[in-house]
């Protein structure tokens, strides 16, 4: 049940995110040590984030292969960060377009693009570091992502954003201390939950101001495409063509991952706390209903 959430001052909010991105910031080119040699016998993920964890096509894996696929599952989700990191950009930009640019919001609303760039430049060179393709989303999705920006509005834009961002924190902060990780991608994961943490402030904010602006057919209009795009996101987290590095038809490592109960468990515990939040924001309801169970975000 959806309860109204307090508006906050947009100004207020906005000038003190610049406050602390100016205070609080990376730059990854400087600050990961792109030369440091990859730790032996690490894994990427943890084993038990992995996709195929728990499925007799884990069980026939060597150690190695286990690492090996870890390491093409973080390539995978590391460039479809990247990929949602564009798509945020782009509607930043949309909305920067119509904006007073003397105003908080619309300054902080720059700063966090080129937050981004640097997220996206950050997550491209880690895809090149570890030496896997960067599978990015399938080509339909991919096609689809061309048009978002242009048709996805309002509360519904941030909010199916704050699914992508908010269900990679969670994963990134599960592993950022984690010690059996590989180094660099701790490194990487620290980076991102940081700044992370002010757009997901300032998209929250967003959210409800928008939310508490629409009349019950926008409410359902912003529920139905919130659902639809976080199925997406979830979908199109693991790239099928993975499962080749280790020898896994890529057909067979998808059907054998979406019927995976630790799998659709990690879907599910990556978004509680967004899907929480969502719910209070009147996002949550019958249009989509259908599309967040999909998702495995709603049981």
């Amino acid at each position: 049940m959806s309860r109204t959430l307090q508006v906050n001052d947009r100004e207020k909010t906005a000038g003190r995110l610049l406050n602390s991105s100016a205070r609080n910031s990376y730059d990854p080119e400087i600050d990961v040590d792109w030369d440091a040699p990859l730790a032996e016998g690490k894994p990427f993920i943890p084993f038990h984030r992995s996709s195929l964890y728990g499925t007799p096509l884990w069980d026939r894996l060597s150690d190695e292969q286990r690492i090996e696929l870890t390491k093409h599952e973080f390539a995978s989700i590391a460039s479809n960060g990247l990929w949602f990191e564009v798509l945020l950009m782009q509607m930043l930009l949309k909305e920067f377009y119509d904006s007073d640019p003397r105003t908080n919001h619309a300054q902080y609303a720059l700063t966090e693009v080129a937050d981004e760039c640097r997220h996206s430049t950050m997550f491209a060179k880690a895809v090149d570091r570890v030496g896997a393709p960067a599978y990015g989303p399938l080509p339909l999705l991919k096609l689809g992502g061309r048009i978002l920006p242009a048709t996805l509005r309002g509360p519904s834009a941030y909010a199916s954003i704050l699914v992508a961002e908010e269900i990679l924190d969670r994963y990134q902060r599960d592993q950022m201390n984690d010690p059996e990780v590989q180094p660099l991608v701790r490194m990487i994961n620290r980076i991102h939950v940081l700044e992370e943490a002010r757009h997901v402030t300032f998209a929250r904010e967003e959210v409800v101001r928008r939310m508490a602006e629409c009349n019950a057919a926008e409410r359902a209009y912003h529920q139905f495409w919130t659902a639809l795009v976080s199925y997406f996101i979830c979908f199109s987290l693991i790239n099928p063509h993975v499962y080749k590095a280790v020898g896994i038809r890529p057909r067979d490592g998808l059907e054998a991952a979406w019927r995976n109960p630790n799998w659709l468990d990690t879907l599910h515990w990556g978004g509680e706390k967004i899907m929480s939040f969502l719910d209070e924001a009147g996002l949550v309801g019958k249009p989509g209903m259908y599309w967040w169970k999909k998702a495995y975000l709603i049981r």
